[in-house]
């Protein structure tokens, strides 16, 4: 159906100025520096900084900019990229920007940002541990007393661990963070944190005090991805360095090495996978503070550095950003009780109880529940097999102390993913629904991006991705939060958009991007979760997962418009198409998972790997102009591919690509393989394969990013719809509406057996980036990428209402929200952020808008 377009509203246009003023009507907000408001603790020698503008001038176009910095925010000087940065320093800056034509605009308000020690900067602390073996249980505990006797300007704490660390000054716990640092390949590289720690220090005598956790450094169980062989395993390590600087100029630096003392206690054991233990008998008491004789503990050991590269943890930390009370508590005696939660998430509990001395807790997490109400673990604990005596998957300990007092648990060093927590003692205890709370713990990424519309299923639907996504963010994007934890490379180039559409992820994926790095193998190879011990690489999982390495820093580039992970992957990805070179055969690859979790249908593995080798080649043609090298040969080897593909796997007489499924359909359309002209035919194939299939969806993760949208793009917007909202299996309205899941499951319905039946996934997430993209019609263009143009393309199904959805992008807010009027009309609302430019696109014509508001009806 064509539709008319009529424009009646726009914000108003700014006067053109006859000479040269300051334009008072625009000004540059929302500074950062790195992607992050006000950071302390960077490592870069070239700082990105990034801002949007407020004001009334839609008119306005940015013609060039100049950055002033400095040490006082009163004294700052024109930066370029000679300017040089030293480290441990604060600095202070702010911009100016000309419009179009040549005027001043208003200056901005002053940002900050504050370096680090710098990559592989001369610490003077040494890294410690204590001597024992990496099978000895206990957690170590560290502590170091000091004294300060003049007044304190700030103090810095830079801290790094080979596994996890809490830490505490003078009692009290330094930051927000939960597990830090951040997971890595430890043997390659290690990262620090910079704490703000001034207003924890007093006059007189202080003291620094530290616990250990093994974390991923130091796997003392058996699971089936060999985290327990790990070529770094081994008894966790810190590194900390406390800088104070003195009202009078003064310095004082108070650094890990052997004048620290060392002792173990109530941290017994812990594990990532099962949980912590921890016995409050054996908790010293006063131990964090400056007022305890540590005379009785031994001298930690200094130890080597683990790896040869030191630096920033620059992503936001993991925190708890959310605590929920349980919706029911049962209890089955004074000895057993279940609690059920809100919604399913990844996280930890917080128990408050009272009883008596050595009374053994233990709090067990799932995501489902018997028949008679106990706790069911069967659907996660598969791969998990410890071997110690009494470790129980997913399963925090505590023994109470016994004074009479109530007393409260939170695990340190692990966490879990869960709905429902089974708690159990070996002696009374009285507990209430108060007594445990649910912290929703996870990489604290900003959300950026809603959708909400008439159809609550799609609502539900959104809701539980958003929520998956959250829960499996801990440093690396992982699979689930529970049964593995692990970084599978599809799981995160699937998820991506929808990914970027909800949340500010860019210096989440640059810092796996940098583990991506140091998981390539001298073969060219990377495994299939990253980061790895050495499990998953070859030829399983293969091209279809391995692609991330393009397709991620593709991504940061369109919404972002950086090119640094391309940058610093390019080499990376050079050694990785050259191996793949040595592994084709006939020109094809034949190896490698295809269409993962399918439903009935399989799509052929040498198909979908060959295509994925077509795009890593693509994307590389594209990063080698972007970079200023040569991209012919990735273009021409392209070209190549695409041939070959389609010489032996389109059938031109059928409009079909291999064995005609709905993903191989709907990928030769997605990637751009199909020849021109047929495109149509293939999408109208793919459309009688739905329909005839009685709009039931029938593919896995490659058919959930490819499916939907290339219904909708080819015409067949309500036979998407009709697959997606389904209420039967399969489909994703089946999951929120017939099983009442608050996040994505793994599989499309949950095996008997229990085989890969995680509930918590977000690999079949796409469908809201296709929300967001199709129904509120946001998009980037790649032509000018980080939103600086955007592509309106709304679509309007039958039975929908309104829709709306907004995104806060790198270069300001944008929205689209419709809603059908009583005379039949659609009234259409967008904004452009300003100094953008948008192209509103409906059933092949074009309306050019430039920044503000704009209110069209079509009809």
């Amino acid at each position: 159906m064509k539709r008319n377009i009529l424009l009646i509203m726009t914000a108003t246009a700014g006067l053109l100025a006859s000479c040269v003023q300051t334009n008072e009507r625009i000004v540059p907000v929302g500074l950062r520096t790195e992607y992050l408001e006000n950071p302390i603790g960077i490592d870069t020698k070239a700082p990105r900084f990034t801002w949007t503008y407020a004001g009334e001038d839609t008119t306005f176009v940015p013609s060039r900019y100049e950055i002033r910095i400095g040490t006082s925010p009163t004294d700052l000087k024109v930066y370029n990229e000679q300017t040089e940065l030293k480290p441990e320093t604060r600095y202070y800056w702010q911009v100016t920007v000309w419009d179009q034509d040549g005027n001043p605009c208003r200056t901005s308000e002053v940002a900050s940002f504050e370096l680090g020690k710098g990559e592989n900067a001369d610490w003077q602390a040494k890294w410690i541990t204590d001597d024992n073996d990496k099978e000895y249980e206990p957690a170590p505990m560290f502590r170091k007393g000091f004294v300060i006797d003049k007044p304190v300007k700030e103090a810095r704490l830079y801290v790094s661990a080979a596994g996890y660390y809490e830490i505490f000054l003078n009692g009290k716990r330094v930051g927000e963070n939960f597990l830090d640092p951040g997971y890595t390949h430890f043997d390659k590289r290690n990262l620090y944190v910079t704490h703000d720690v001034t207003s924890l220090l007093q006059k007189g005598d202080n003291a620094v005090a530290a616990v250990l956790g093994n974390g991923w450094y130091n796997e003392q169980s058996v699971a089936v991805w060999n985290f327990h062989e790990a070529r770094w395993r081994d008894r966790p390590r810190m590194l900390c360095e406390l800088r104070i600087d003195y009202e009078d100029g003064t310095q004082q630096t108070v650094v890990s090495d052997n004048s620290w003392r060392t002792a173990c206690g109530p941290y017994t054991y812990n594990n990532i996978y099962s949980g912590d233990r921890y016995d409050a008998r054996l908790e010293p008491e006063g131990w964090k503070l400056a007022s305890f004789d540590d005379s009785a503990w031994q001298t930690a050991v200094e130890v080597a550095t683990p790896s040869a590269l030191l630096v920033a943890q620059e992503m936001p930390g993991i925190h708890a950003t959310e605590e929920l009370k349980p919706v029911s508590m049962k209890a089955f005696s004074d000895r057993l009780y279940v609690y059920a939660f809100p919604k399913n998430m990844a996280g930890l509990c917080r128990l408050k109880v009272k009883g008596e001395a050595g009374t053994h807790i233990t709090l067990k997490h799932g995501e489902l529940l018997k028949k008679d109400g106990r706790l069911e673990q069967g659907n996660i604990n598969v791969y998990y097999h410890p071997v110690k005596p009494g470790e129980v998957f997913q399963m925090d300990e505590y023994y109470l102390k016994g004074t009479g007092e109530e007393e409260t648990f939170v695990p340190s060093f692990t966490y879990h993913g869960f709905q429902y927590v089974e708690v159990e003692s070996d002696k009374p205890i009285q507990l209430t629904e108060e007594s445990l709370t649910a912290l929703f713990v996870h990489t604290d990424l900003k959300p950026v991006g809603s959708f909400s519309c008439s159809n609550e299923t799609l609502n539900k639907i959104w809701n539980a991705t958003m929520q998956a996504y959250q829960s499996n963010l801990h440093s690396i994007p992982t699979d689930c939060p529970q049964r593995e934890k692990n970084g599978w490379t599809a799981d995160a180039h699937i998820a991506i958009d929808l990914g970027l559409l909800g949340f500010d992820g860019i210096t989440f994926y640059e810092k796996w991007m940098d583990d991506i790095i140091d998981n390539q193998r001298a073969e060219g190879d990377i495994s299939g979760i990253i980061p790895s011990s050495g499990w998953g690489y070859g030829e399983f999982p293969g091209p279809v997962w391995d692609a991330v390495m393009f397709i991620i820093p593709n991504a940061l580039y369109n919404y972002y418009g950086t090119t640094e992970s391309i940058e610093k992957l390019y080499p990376t990805m050079e050694r990785y198409l050259a191996y793949l070179q040595t592994k084709e055969k006939d020109g094809f690859l034949t190896f490698g998972l295809s269409d993962w979790v399918y439903w009935k249908s399989t799509t052929n593995n040498e198909y979908t790997s060959t295509a994925y080798y077509y795009l890593d080649n693509q994307l590389m043609a594209r990063f080698a102009s972007l970079l200023g090298k040569d991209p012919k040969p990735y273009a021409e080897k392209a070209e190549a591919l695409k041939e070959r593909i389609n010489q032996k796997f389109f059938h031109p007489e059928t409009a079909t690509y291999a064995e005609g499924t709905q993903a191989a359909q709907a990928l030769a359309l997605y990637l751009g393989l199909v020849p021109e002209g047929k495109e149509q035919a293939v999408a109208d194939k793919l459309h009688q394969l739905v329909a005839d299939n009685n709009y039931f969806l029938d593919f896995g993760l490659i058919g959930t990013k490819t499916v939907p949208a290339m219904l909708t793009r080819y015409g067949y917007l309500e036979d998407a719809m009709k697959m997606i909202t389904k209420r039967e299996a399969p489909s994703w309205g089946y999951w929120v509406e017939t099983m009442g899941y608050t996040t994505l499951p793994e599989t499309w319905t949950l095996s008997p057996e229990f085989r890969d039946a995680s509930l918590n996934h977000v690999f079949m997430g796409d469908v809201s980036a296709w929300m967001m993209n199709q129904l509120a019609g946001i998009n980037y263009d790649e032509q000018q990428p980080g939103f600086h143009h955007i592509r309106f393309t709304p679509y309007f199904p039958a039975d929908m209402q309104w829709a709306k959805g907004s995104y806060d992008s790198v270069a300001g807010e944008i929205s689209s929200e419709w809603k059908r009027t009583e005379d039949g009309r659609i009234q259409l609302t967008v904004k452009v952020p300003l100094g953008c430019t948008a192209d509103l696109i409906l059933d092949g014509k074009t309306v050019a808008l430039t920044a503000g508001t704009h209110q069209l009806y079509v009809q």
